[in-house]
């Protein structure tokens, strides 16, 4: 049985976590953000996969706050990917490549991002399910975006992925800014390029001008 103690104790860690992820958005915000994500004049093309680190990572709690909530993000976003791909509504081929270029690098990404978190000896902690993040593709998300007329949901998951990419921008400042480990910092860097490409490739379908929508 779990002491009240231990209870506790994980209760305080949890909330250290939570207290870094929220310095690592304001961080991100107060360093700047006035950029246009979006205007990079490339297309997005899958992320290259690191090699493993040979040795063990240090991670301060921006790193690790960082991938933990990076992970569910790009989950949530691969799950609205896979959705969207299989709908015949989705059909137009550039919507479709686009889609698979951003799945591909997230694919890679989380992988290193796991990569990073076993090196730096951090379990995967998931601490944010069931929370409304920004940029976070919840299950409500996709529920709501399965409901919606078949006409509207290109639009809409469109919509959702530009919040998705641009929060990721946020992080990606934050973590360039007070994380600890060259290591992460130097991937946070190559995943905001490859999120600013993402954009641009987004802002060409349809939908894909517009402002995110708010949480």
């Amino acid at each position: 049985m779990t002491s009240r103690a231990e209870w506790a104790g994980r209760a305080g860690r949890v909330g250290r976590i939570v207290g870094v992820v929220v310095t690592l958005a304001a961080t991100a915000l107060a360093v700047g953000l006035t950029r246009d994500a979006g205007r990079v004049d490339r297309t997005a093309a899958p992320a290259s996969v690191a090699p493993a680190p040979t040795s063990p990572v240090l991670l301060n709690g921006t790193d690790d706050a960082f991938i933990q909530l990076l992970l569910p993000m790009n989950d949530g976003a691969l799950a609205l990917i896979d959705d969207l791909d299989a709908r015949p509504s989705a059909g137009d081929p550039a919507l479709r490549a686009v889609l698979g270029d951003i799945r591909a690098a997230h694919r890679a990404e989380s992988v290193e991002l796991r990569r990073l978190l076993a090196a730096g000896n951090r379990p995967e902690q998931n601490i944010h399910a069931g929370h409304q993040m920004p940029g976070m593709v919840t299950d409500v998300a996709l529920a709501e975006l399965r409901a919606a007329p078949a006409a509207e949901v290109p639009t809409r998951a469109v919509g959702l992925l530009r919040a998705h990419l641009a929060q990721t921008v946020v992080l990606c400042r934050g973590e360039q800014t007070a994380g600890g480990s060259p290591e992460v910092r130097t991937l946070a860097g190559r995943i905001q390029e490859a999120r600013a490409a993402e954009l641009n490739a987004l802002a060409r379908q349809p939908g894909g001008t517009g402002a995110p929508p708010a949480d």
